[in-house]
């Protein structure tokens, strides 16, 4: 890729519980030059993860100043939090022609779909919606109540599926991964991603 080419925006969504974290991490680890854009939230961290590295962790009150400032690509309130997305470093990735991928809830993707219709929008389904439950509960950090909420949600996100672009079951997190990548490179060799060098040599020729 020439460096007047924009990166590709990839955003990757799912039912939670479905493991978009894991395959993320793993895509890490398989596709470095992939850039991953971490997420604002005003969730508490979970046992492990990192500020600034699994996610920007802010106060409400801080969130709410960031949506002012327009300093969020998108932002959605799911099960009592918020969630977004930093714009600039999203836009500075892409112009640089990076690829960046977006692990966010579907109320965000839909919103980032507005802005970047050109976007590539994968949602990651769980084997099944019992499997989806017992990786839920498997966490071992919500309660019953949030497990009843998060299933219901989940089913009215796996309806949403209609508004992305690819759909993959998350059965084997190296099989998710394998199949992302292909999507990618795909996605790379769309012909509307060259038309501009075509027509370019064309004139040249001319």
């Amino acid at each position: 890729m020439t460096s007047s080419e924009k990166g590709i925006l990839i955003v990757l969504s799912g039912p939670s519980g479905v493991g978009k974290g894991t395959v993320c991490k793993a895509l890490r680890d398989c596709a470095p030059n992939l850039i991953y854009s971490v997420s604002a939230t005003t969730r508490a961290p979970r046992e492990g993860e990192v500020d600034g590295v699994n996610y920007f962790f802010k106060s409400r009150e801080q969130f709410q100043q960031l949506i002012q400032d327009n300093q969020v690509l998108e932002w959605a309130e799911y099960v009592g939090n918020y969630y977004g997305t930093p714009r600039k470093f999203v836009e500075d990735t892409l112009n640089s022609g990076k690829d960046i991928i977006l692990e966010i809830e579907v109320q965000g993707a839909l919103k980032v779909k507005k802005s970047f219709p050109e976007g590539v929008f994968i949602f990651l389904l769980p084997p099944s919606m019992d499997e989806l439950e017992n990786r839920i509960v498997g966490r071992g950090t919500e309660s019953q109540e949030v497990i009843r909420s998060r299933m219901s949600v989940a089913m009215d996100e796996i309806r949403m599926m209609e508004h992305y672009d690819y759909a993959i079951v998350n059965d084997h997190v190296e099989h998710a991964c394998s199949n992302i990548q292909s999507i990618i490179v795909a996605e790379h060799c769309r012909k509307d991603k060259v038309v501009s060098k075509i027509k370019q040599w064309m004139a040249e020729v001319k």
